[in-house]
């Protein structure tokens, strides 16, 4: 195979595209880490890297639905393809399928080009052969309603099987699939605006004034959305510290959490620091906010943001959660964060390879480190104080199962049913209720998200 791109040639949308597709199926990578790099080398005009990025994710998203219509077009079986053809015919059948605004010709002509660069003739005939009849049948191409609903759910809105009956079996039929949609809309931006420089409202006005269409945010206190003229984290109020870019389920964490000016906070797995900074916004800056993490690189991603938002309150620690006992002293924090490495399926909509690369296996096994993480910092936490537990996915056993469980075993814990203030309505009552909150991906446009307020009684 050839060099992907031509040396001395910029590349176009569709072979940065196709780089990083294949990159994540060989490599497994992260698609949004390997896109702006790739974006960043290219240096892509801002249409053709709008285009670029379009490609990317709607391909990975759509990928088994894809695979399901090539199947009738590639003789051979598309999984006996090289892995770099079969991410050329899947960004291309994504461009005939999905995508209105591209012109079929140039979609086919630009595939046969680089299959010729790349590969040889043998290659370019196939990619000609398998678009072209992809285009006669184009409108044949539907997902079958009679499948029974796993499958149906699976195929319409690519997601594995496995993944859609599990949710099915949790959430019911209408919402997995309800879910499974969400999951496949781009991601809503949002920021969470500082607090301590400016009011909500003053910064969705001057941000309208830039050519935004900026709106509060109605779940987050803090977030505010933004369409439109561009990336946030291009702006001068991104690059003076006036915002953050955060999820807006994200921003709730720290609202949970509460912390006062002048307390003692741990976070135990911070980086890359949007709820630590948060935590430290909260508090105006006063006291400590104590940011943990196992590699040093991340440690300094929390540095730079801190530096940033012009916060002096925030101190790194370098360890793996898991020992952090070792690190401080028993009841000596007021609130500990524990935002739990987790499976992600809360985050598909923003890392959609996950579906795809996760299993129900690697569930089992992030849960016990979730159990060792907790296991190992409550004891940190002071009588009286708040230990709230955070993840980005929707599993149960990462979740609920997971709080009820340390419960169990814990009873000097248990839920902190108070509203807190400022959260809407609606988030309030599950914490009144129950002590925590599970917020899916398609309720609220945000990321899918698990929030559990916990209190250490005052006798310890």
């Amino acid at each position: 195979m050839k060099s992907a791109y031509v040396k001395g040639r910029k590349p176009t949308s569709r072979e940065v595209a196709l780089k990083v597709l294949a990159r994540v199926e060989e490599d497994h990578s992260y698609s949004n880490l390997l896109l702006n790099r790739e974006l960043q080398q290219s240096r892509l005009a801002r249409p053709d890297a709008a285009l670029a990025t379009e490609l990317v994710y709607g391909t990975i998203q759509r990928q088994n639905t894809i695979d399901y219509f090539l199947a009738d077009f590639v003789r051979q079986g598309i999984d006996k393809l090289q892995p770099w053809v079969r991410s050329l015919l899947r960004l291309s059948f994504y461009q005939l399928y999905y995508l209105d605004r591209i012109p079929a010709h140039a979609a086919v002509h630009e595939a046969v080009e680089i299959a010729k660069r790349r590969g040889h003739a043998g290659i370019a005939g196939l990619v000609n052969a398998v678009l072209r009849g992809v285009l006669r049948r184009r409108g044949e191409l539907e997902v079958p309603q009679e499948l029974p609903p796993i499958r149906r759910i699976s195929l319409r809105h690519s997601h594995p099987e496995w993944l859609v009956a599990r949710w099915i079996r949790q959430y019911g039929e209408s919402e997995a699939e309800q879910m499974c949609a969400a999951n496949n809309e781009p991601p809503l931006p949002s920021a969470r605006v500082n607090l301590r420089r400016h009011t909500r409202d003053e910064l969705v006005r001057l941000l309208r004034e830039d050519g935004f269409e900026a709106a509060p945010s109605p779940l987050a206190p803090a977030g505010l959305t933004a369409r439109g003229n561009g990336s946030l984290a291009l702006t001068r109020w991104y690059s003076q510290g006036d915002l953050t870019i955060q999820d807006e389920s994200s921003m709730l964490v720290a609202e949970v959490a509460a912390p006062l000016p002048g307390m003692r906070v741990l976070d135990c797995c911070a980086a890359p620091g949007g709820k630590t900074t948060h935590l430290a916004e909260k508090m105006d800056d006063l006291g400590e906010v104590w940011a943990c993490d196992l590699h040093p690189h991340k440690g300094k991603l929390i540095e730079e943001q801190a530096k940033r938002l012009g916060l002096t309150s925030i101190r790194i620690q370098i360890s793996d959660a898991r020992r952090l006992g070792d690190c401080f002293a028993r009841e000596s924090f007021d609130r500990i964060l524990l935002d739990a490495p987790c499976s992600g399926l809360g985050v598909i909509r923003r890392k959609p390879e996950i579906k795809w690369s996760k299993t129900e296996a690697d569930i089992t096994a992030i849960s016990r480190i979730q159990r060792d993480i907790l296991e190992a910092v409550h004891p940190l936490l002071k009588p009286g104080g708040l230990l709230v537990y955070s993840t980005c996915t929707v599993a149960r056993e990462e979740n609920e199962a997971a709080i009820e469980a340390f419960l169990q075993s814990h009873p000097e814990f248990s839920p902190a049913k108070e509203a807190v203030e400022g959260l809407p309505g609606h988030v309030n009552e599950a914490f009144r209720q129950q002590g925590w909150l599970q917020i899916l991906p398609h309720q609220h446009h945000s990321d899918g998200f698990f929030i559990a307020r916990l209190r250490k009684n005052p006798s310890g």
